[in-house]
């Protein structure tokens, strides 16, 4: 796995929820791209559970949504929004366990709409979590000049 390098660090006025590491309240996510796949490992914390021990849905939904925008913005090399999410949870997530993995790749395109799957998978590598996000992209130049998107590249 080679890691994404995040086109936004360093944008004074970045502070995506997912993404940005500096912002105190974020899920503060990673990637890295493994063949078709892009891949977070994530450590659940306290205080985003739900009922005890447990990952809230909705952080769930926020990891999930993350990581289908970053399959466009590493393999389609622009960004966009999403305009429909279906989730499925199938097992609770424990919020006790070192880390979680989160999977997302490119499923089908028609022109500029993208249908991206993904899941979450707990500790022993089961799915917990299921995704589909229905993403809108934009052109590589309206996310230039409106996202402020240059490139995701991997590091060395």
């Amino acid at each position: 796995m080679k890691k994404l390098t995040n086109p936004w660090e360093g944008l004074k006025e970045y502070n995506c929820f997912g993404c940005a590491p500096n912002n105190p309240a974020g899920v503060k996510m990673e990637f890295f791209e493994d063949g078709d796949d892009i891949v977070s490992l994530w450590k659940p914390r306290a205080e985003y559970q739900g009922w005890l021990n447990t990952l809230h849905g909705g952080i769930q939904a926020v990891l999930l949504d993350e990581i289908c925008a970053w399959v466009v913005i590493r393999k389609k090399q622009t960004t966009g929004v999403t305009f429909k999410m279906e989730t499925k949870y199938l097992k609770p997530i424990s919020t006790l366990v070192d880390h979680i993995t989160i999977k997302a790749r490119l499923k089908q395109e028609k022109r500029h709409v993208l249908f991206i799957e993904a899941e979450i998978y707990n500790e022993i590598g089961e799915v917990c979590t299921q995704a589909l996000c229905t993403y809108f992209t934009v052109p590589q130049e309206k996310a230039r000049e409106e996202y402020y998107f240059t490139e995701c590249e991997t590091e060395e």
